[in-house]
């Protein structure tokens, strides 16, 4: 799976609207209430102290943002802010080169520098220097900005180096004993700072922190340490962690009980076709050896076989043993018994098996012809066995009439389609998510590619439920959400009140501020 398809498949599974953990989110703001001291100090030094200030920490520790929130926090009329980067301009020309630029001066040099932050100064204007990335720096490059922080009698700017930690034992060795710099070392989130940072983050991509276990934030915590940048990482693992293991879970299911029921059926019927096979085909070899029994007409009622090696009695008729049958049947005798011929009648007759085929096709009785001389056999006496009355024999049924031709029914017409939604009734549904702040909260129910399903669900459940349409892998799809709630609390109170089916889609709070973006980018 490439890096794109993996981020792809990261973002639905969670349903985020992007990458929570992504190393620069636009407009992303957090400040825990260990920050909030750094930032007042900063300020308060920068206006009363004449020291090189140091922000130091390990990286990820969150240099960069309160960089931008110094920056940010400060008056506009009365502060100009130049900021640079080491990377790439380490030495100290290309520092200074900077510098001018940012302050439109001619010279890249540090008198001229220095003289420009006296002229500003001069109007009421403050200068302050941020650079980030300083640990890059040359050692040149910062002896150049502690000349810069010491200033001059036309004027001093503040400089402000973040840096890890690496650069206190350089500047220490710079300074040789002298107190010209002063650092500030930044602290690790605690546990629940960690969770407010993961909430945070997880607001802005359209979940919550319910999505993490207390464990899992536990965990997060602990292996990153509380330092942003490691927070941000190892919670990205966490639930690519999870994802893979649903996936691998729903494989272990079984392949072939995913398969779809017409392909269940049609895998059955062939293996009862192998079973039948294999099961006549022993039942063939089996009969091989079987003698042909020829059928004769049932003339008399059944009477019991004797067992074999039993004597039999003078007066019991010969009796012959027919196909079909468990029981044997006496044969018809007319005035003095003959020997019965224990030998397959058919044989004894000389017929083929083609021969009694035919006969047998033809009145359902075989007519026996005389069999060849035989030495005279002295009769055994028998008794006569009472008469019997002979059914009728069954006439044949008649032959069934030809079925009629069968009538086609007539094909019905195809149906039209629907007519497409009108621009004006989808901006009127699209309508009340403008009307909302988009600071409150809804809940998502669920996402569907038909408008008419959307509109179906939602003329059942109630006025309560709505519906948008947004752009979802190049191809519209409508999502129907419930209620508007001033916090995301409130929402997750009124998502266990909801009906047991519709909790079963997993509904999730999310705020009208990213529907209503997402509504405009359909547009």
């Amino acid at each position: 799976m490439t890096s794109l398809h993996a981020d792809e498949a990261f973002l639905d599974h969670y349903h985020f609207t992007h990458d929570p953990f992504a190393a620069r989110v636009p407009g992303f703001k957090f400040y825990p209430a260990q920050r909030k001291p750094v930032l007042g100090q900063l300020h308060h030094l920068a206006r009363y102290s004449q020291l090189l200030l140091v922000v130091s920490g390990p990286e990820g520790s969150g240099k960069t943002l309160l960089r931008q929130a110094l920056v940010a926090s400060t008056n506009k009329q009365s502060v100009q802010s130049v900021v640079v980067s080491a990377r790439g301009a380490s030495d100290p020309a290309s520092i200074l080169r900077l510098l001018a630029q940012g302050l439109q001066v001619q010279r890249g040099d540090l008198p001229s520098i220095l003289a420009q932050v006296g002229q500003l100064a001069l109007t009421g204007q403050e200068v302050y220097v941020l650079v980030d990335d300083a640990q890059d720096l040359s050692d040149a490059a910062l002896s150049s900005l502690l000349s810069l922080a010491a200033g001059n009698a036309e004027g001093r700017p503040h400089v402000f180096l973040f840096a890890e930690s690496g650069i206190l034992s350089r500047l220490e060795q710079l300074a040789a004993g002298e107190e010209c710099f002063h650092v500030i070392e930044l602290q690790p989130y605690s546990e629940e700072e960690t969770r407010e940072y993961l909430s945070l983050r997880l607001d802005g991509a359209g979940q919550g922190i319910e999505i993490l276990s207390d464990a899992q934030v536990a965990t997060i915590h602990e292996q990153s340490g509380g330092w942003p940048g490691a927070i941000n990482r190892v919670a990205h693992e966490t639930l690519t962690d999870a994802m893979l293991a649903d996936r691998r879970a729903a494989g272990r299911k079984g392949v072939a009980w995913n398969l779809p029921k017409k392909h269940l059926l049609a895998l059955l019927v062939v293996s009862l076709g192998v079973l039948a096979a294999w099961m006549m085909q022993g039942r063939e070899a089996s009969e091989e050896n079987v003698p042909v029994i020829a059928q004769l007409p049932l003339d008399q009622a059944a009477t019991p076989a004797p067992a074999t090696g039993a004597a039999v009695p003078d007066n019991a008729a010969p009796s012959i043993q027919f196909e079909g049958t468990s029981q044997p049947m006496p044969l018809p005798l007319v005035g003095e018994a003959q020997p019965v011929i224990r030998q397959p009648l058919a044989q004894a007759a000389g017929l083929s098996n083609a021969e009694e085929s035919d006969g047998a096709a033809g009145e359902g009785v075989i007519d026996l012809p005389v069999p060849a001389p035989v030495a005279p056999v002295t009769p055994v006496p028998v008794a006569v066995a009472p008469p019997v009355v002979v059914p009728e024999p069954v006439k044949p049924a008649p032959a069934p009439a030809p079925a009629p031709a069968p009538v086609r029914a007539p094909v019905p017409a195809p149906a039209k389609p629907a007519a497409p939604v009108a621009a004006a009734q989808l901006a009127a549904v699209s309508g009340w998510y403008a009307t909302q702040a988009g600071s409150r909260y809804t809940l998502q129910i669920l996402g569907s590619r038909s408008e008419s399903g959307a509109q179906a669900f939602v003329r059942e459940h109630g006025a309560e439920y709505h519906y948008f349409r947004k752009q979802h892998q190049g191809q519209p799809l409508y999502v129907v959400t419930y209620g508007s709630f001033a916090t995301r609390d409130a929402a997750q109170v009124a998502l266990r009140s909801l009906p047991a089916k519709v909790q079963a889609g997993k509904p999730w709070p999310r705020n009208f501020a990213g529907i209503q973006q997402e509504i405009a980018q359909a547009r």
